[in-house]
């Protein structure tokens, strides 16, 4: 129960300290969302209108940085993320939850699918290292050193551009309305399909080198060798003693995985313009959004530690030396 405790007190300190930086770090960025409207409208916009802007943004108040601060942490609790420069006068909120499901539609699926298959083709490897599988490994290390956006450039030249089989970029068609409608679903599933596949080419050869590795290692420890001569069937050897002690370092790498699926691979939805979470904090941070910056930053920081601490449950409930620590 201290072990718990003492866990909860680390995460809630840390989500203290993340909501702190998340409030001071967009602040240090040169400029203000209403010059970069200035520079957006290329000087179409009189005095009076500027001045209208500021008073518009609330950023003519006269109040310090601690007091602002303060202002912020008191919505924050009251659920309240402000309302949108870029977007005025949508609450962050309503653009949160409107691009959040596109994200976790699509990383998600695409990071579990990835984990799934990586960690299952790393335990094959690894318990039966020294054969022809092993000429799998040359082609894990390649896939395992191109940057994404790289894969996604050369997917949309090869699978968009020279062979239009999948559309180049967005999340639906163009002609559809968004709903819960067979026409939007599946225009939806077409134009993540390309997305997805690259997303998992790009990240299940890092599961698979890194299961094969820890399943080398396990497997010359004394209890799989005791597994083995107790007539054990190899199957529930390779899985039941070795598997589940060599997965437990990719926990922590799923885990945070999980939480970045929120936060969106930013790098992904910009190749593919994809209308996730990670593309709108994209076009926030250009925009000097404030409001939309901290609240992207604000759900990736969440999601990131209750991811965490959901790998500390199953860290403790495959290693029985973690319930007792402490």
């Amino acid at each position: 129960m201290k072990y718990f405790l003492r866990r909860l007190g680390f995460y809630l300190f840390t989500a203290w300290a993340a909501i702190t930086l998340n409030f001071f770090i967009p602040r240090m960025l040169p400029g203000d969302p209403v010059q970069s409207l200035i520079n957006k409208f290329q000087g179409r916009l009189n005095t009076d209108a500027v001045e209208s802007l500021y008073v518009l943004f609330g950023l003519d108040e006269n109040r310090t940085v601690w007091q602002d601060y303060l202002a912020y942490l008191n919505n924050l609790f009251h659920g309240d993320l402000g309302i949108s420069f870029t977007y005025f006068p949508t609450p962050v909120t309503q653009i949160l939850t409107q691009s959040l499901p596109w994200t976790i539609a699509l990383v998600g699926l695409s990071t579990i699918i990835g984990f799934v298959l990586g960690t299952l083709a790393g335990v094959g490897l690894g318990w039966r290292r020294g054969t022809w599988a092993d000429n799998l490994l040359p082609i894990a290390n390649f896939f395992s050193a191109i940057p994404y956006f790289w894969l996604g450039i050369i997917a949309i030249a090869l699978f968009a551009v020279a062979w239009p089989a999948f559309p180049a970029a967005g999340g639906y068609d163009p002609g559809t309305l968004p709903g819960w409608n067979m026409e939007f679903i599946g225009g939806a599933i077409y134009h993540g399909i390309l997305p997805a596949l690259t997303i998992i080419i790009s990240s299940i050869s890092g599961w698979i080198l890194g299961m094969r590795n820890m399943m080398v290692t396990v497997s010359s420890e004394d209890y799989v060798t005791v597994a083995q001569a107790k007539g054990l069937p190899e199957r529930k050897v390779m899985f039941g003693y070795a598997a589940r002690n060599a997965v437990l370092p990719s926990i922590s790498g799923f885990a945070l995985s999980l939480g970045f699926i929120v936060g969106g691979t930013l790098v992904a939805e910009m190749v593919f313009s994809y209308p996730g979470i990670g593309y709108m904090l994209f076009q926030a941070i250009g925009s000097k959004d404030y409001p939309l910056m901290q609240g992207a930053f604000l759900v990736v920081t969440i999601s990131v530690l209750v991811a965490s601490m959901l790998a500390d449950f199953v860290y403790a409930f495959l290693d029985p030396r973690t319930r007792v620590e402490g």
